[in-house]
């Protein structure tokens, strides 16, 4: 489809006897934040990294900017790669390097630009998420969770990618560091007109960045929609997710902002 920046095809994954994924076919939207949410199992986090290319699906088709992962040629797979970034769950740091050199790091692999241009890329980056200049020079274990996941998406929008994944963005931050990395994801949606996949079990997180969510039960999608269009299916385990205290708590708190956005 024309208007899907992601897109999955009969998507089967199975290990051994195991079957995790079933027939799926999944549209992300130019332009949307869709988020991926399921009970622990439900492959979450393998989907994510099938539309990545660091795993293949046991049958059916991963498409991304309209070329298939499974029958891309290594050239266009490789140009692809640089319009996306990737924000792992721990941020995935390495360890010895510096945040600059971490940042630096899919910069210098284009083999094509300067260190004096290399350096401005990196501080402005750096400037983008909210890390001063005098952190630069720190190492990953000098910082704190807050901070890593910041440099860690400073590195993934490195190369100025169209597309962002993020898997669990907000995992073990506490509440005032998750809504304020939040606020920065929706700020840099707005201003770089980023698409965004995300994995999330977080329902702060959720409800105040979701455009549309696509729910994982029982190996397959059983419903892909907005916030209002899920919370009113009758399912199990949609019930349990959403309208638990925290989940109702959630979408009352953005409910009353929309109601809020019509009257002024």
């Amino acid at each position: 489809m024309d208007d899907c920046i992601v897109e999955l095809k009969g998507l089967w994954t199975q290990f051994g006897d195991n079957v995790v994924h079933r027939d799926i076919d999944l549209c992300v939207r130019y332009g949307e934040i869709m988020s991926l949410v399921g009970g622990s199992g439900s492959g979450k986090t393998t989907m994510l990294r099938q539309m990545i290319g660091l795993e293949r699906p046991t049958r059916g088709e991963v498409r991304v900017f309209g070329v298939s992962l499974q029958r891309g040629d290594a050239a266009s797979l490789r140009d692809l790669r640089d319009r996306w970034g990737m924000l792992f769950q721990e941020g995935a740091l390495f360890s010895a390097l510096s945040v600059f050199d971490n940042v630096a790091l899919p910069l210098r692999e284009l083999h094509v630009l300067d260190e004096e241009l290399i350096r401005d890329l990196v501080m402005m980056k750096l400037e983008m998420v909210g890390i001063e200049p005098r952190h630069a020079s720190k190492m990953p274990a000098e910082l704190s969770g807050g901070m890593i996941k910041r440099i860690a998406l400073a590195r993934a929008l490195a190369l100025e990618p169209e597309l962002l994944f993020l898997d669990e963005p907000t995992a073990g931050l506490d509440p005032d560091r998750s809504e304020s990395f939040v606020t920065l994801i929706k700020e840099l949606h707005r201003e770089l007109k980023l698409s965004v996949v995300m994995v999330t079990h977080d329902l702060d997180t959720l409800v105040a960045l979701s455009d549309r969510v696509a729910v994982l039960c029982e190996q397959r999608l059983e419903i892909v929609g907005t916030l209002d269009e899920v919370v009113a299916n009758p399912h199990p385990f949609i019930c349990n997710f959403f309208m638990g205290e925290r989940g109702r708590r959630a979408l009352e708190a953005v409910r009353a902002v929309k109601a809020i956005v019509s009257m002024t």
